[in-house]
């Protein structure tokens, strides 16, 4: 179950830690944890971070143990924070002489429960490994470490006339959206991690260190052998601490220029979304949010848009492209509807319009004080977009269930944000089924469980009634053959 509850916290007391002993099983493997063997391993981290790179706090560990998910917290046993590639590999050398699990830890903003410690171990936090390392501005394209952030680093290439658009919305580590394989509201015209990500630096459970497209090499396609690099990005940890990023960038367009639309029904709003990707439109975003979701970010925000299906759009390219978009999207939506046309051009008017977009998340949540929010996504063929949305509108109001929707219609891939009372179990019951079911409604119209949230810990089985035991077994293999002692992250994905 995507909600089932994890085990608590354990609590260390005093000068305690050596006298802890636990075991822990996962898939047939077993984990020892004992005092002697944490005395080992401590002073050796110690040597490698130096003291303030070590820690067994509890607020420490339980802030390492969770992510943004409904999944309890979980935390390690011990947190440390290495400073570079050779410290994580020396670290990762240790682990595996003492069979520890290691956990990769960027900012916990998953929505997957996928830096749970649930087998214990060690937590990799990687915050101090944030330097942009080489900039090719000519060659479009950046290499960075694991702990800096997609906003900071269009902040350091402000000056340059380029930008990295992969933008899941949360301020998320660079590497850890390759983890992931994070995507978000520009993906529609620029790609996913998976199609921005050239080239990583991977260390794997023994130490060893992995270059995944060879030492230093940033082309912007390849035939040489087995993509690895798309291997690791959506490993979510399970595979590897990935230490560096080879990024691809994009030039900043000329004209900006955003717009929000109603639209009469759901219906109309997702079927002009299909159309105006059929047109060949090149746009930039286009984010879908229903009444529901529109009625709760009004409130939040202190915004008056019409409580309405609506779309959100937004145009990129010179000043004639960008016209000849708007001009024929307009077309589009008025004949299905659509009115209430609010348009924006410079940067502040954009952000105020894309207001409610970036504050739904906080807007659902308000909608039940005291509540707790689940966002569960999926992905289908753009062609079945209007029936699974519709369809999933009505599942939600014959259960009696709070799930405003959000998407990034513009690629198939939408979320529900599931607002529950966790102390309620009917409703947990209830809201458990209903994402069961929307995760198959998606896989039965050939599309996928998560678009770009990941499997983590709560869609383990919906992986695999998506691609089958064969692939399930391939999987299994690759985890074995990189990882054969199962300490990369172990409890995730396969």
């Amino acid at each position: 179950m995507p909600f089932a509850l994890l085990r608590r916290a354990h609590k260390l007391h005093g000068t305690a830690w050596a006298r802890v002993a636990r075991r822990r099983a996962i898939d047939g493997r077993t984990y020892a944890a004992t005092g002697g063997a944490l005395e080992q391993v401590l002073p050796a981290f110690r040597k490698v971070t130096g003291d303030d790179g070590v820690s067994l706090g509890a607020v420490v560990r339980e802030q390492h143990g969770r992510d943004e998910s409904v999944h309890s917290c979980c935390p390690p046993d011990v947190v440390v924070w290495p400073r570079s590639v050779e410290e994580v590999s020396a670290l990762a050398k240790i682990c595996h002489r003492h069979g520890l699990p290691i956990i990769p830890f960027g900012t916990g903003t998953g929505l997957e429960g996928g830096v749970g410690a649930v087998k214990g171990g060690v937590c990799f936090s990687l915050r101090k490994m944030d330097r942009v390392l080489d900039l090719h501005q000519d060659d479009f394209d950046v290499t960075v470490e694991p702990g800096i952030t997609r906003k900071a680093l269009n902040s350091h290439l402000r000056d340059t006339g380029l930008w990295f658009p992969v933008d899941p919305g949360a301020d998320a580590s660079l590497c850890g959206m390759a983890a992931t394989s994070a995507s978000g509201t520009n993906a529609v015209r620029y790609g996913t991690m998976r199609d921005n990500v050239l080239n990583l630096e991977v260390v794997l459970a023994d130490g060893t260190v992995l270059h995944t497209a060879g030492r230093g090499r940033r082309p912007r396609k390849t035939s040489a052998g087995y993509n690895l690099t798309g291997l690791f990005v959506g490993s979510e940890g399970t595979l590897g601490v990935i230490t560096k990023a080879t990024l691809r960038l994009h030039g900043i367009p000329e004209l900006v220029l955003s717009a929000v639309c109603s639209f009469p029904s759901v219906q109309a709003a997702v079927d002009s979304t299909v159309q105006v990707l059929q047109a060949g439109i090149p746009i930039a975003r286009i984010e879908f949010l229903d009444d529901v979701m529109m009625e709760a970010c009004n409130r939040f925000s202190g915004l008056s848009y019409p409580v309405a299906p609506t779309l959100f759009l937004e145009f990129h390219g010179c000043d004639k492209s960008v016209q000849e978009q708007v001009a024929a999207t307009e077309d589009i939506a008025r004949d299905n509807g659509g009115s209430h046309f609010s348009w924006a051009q410079d940067a502040e008017a954009r952000q105020k319009l894309w207001k409610a977009r970036h504050d739904a998340w906080y807007a659902a949540l308000a909608l039940r004080p005291g509540c707790k929010a689940y966002s569960t996504d999926v992905c289908v063929p753009i062609s079945s977009l209007p029936c699974i949305v519709v369809e999933t509108k009505k599942d939600l109001k014959e259960n009696h269930l709070t799930g405003p929707i959000a998407g990034h219609v513009g690629d198939g891939n939408f979320h529900c944000i599931m607002v529950m009372d966790p102390e309620d179990p009917d409703e947990m019951q209830r809201v458990h089924q209903f994402t069961e079911r929307l995760a198959r409604r998606a896989l039965s119209l050939d599309g996928t469980c998560t678009g770009e949230h990941g499997v983590g810990l709560g869609k383990r089985t919906l992986l695999q009634e998506e691609v089958g035991p064969a692939a399930i077994e391939v999987m299994r293999n690759l985890k074995a053959t990189l990882d054969p002692k199962n300490l990369m992250n172990p409890g995730k994905v396969v």
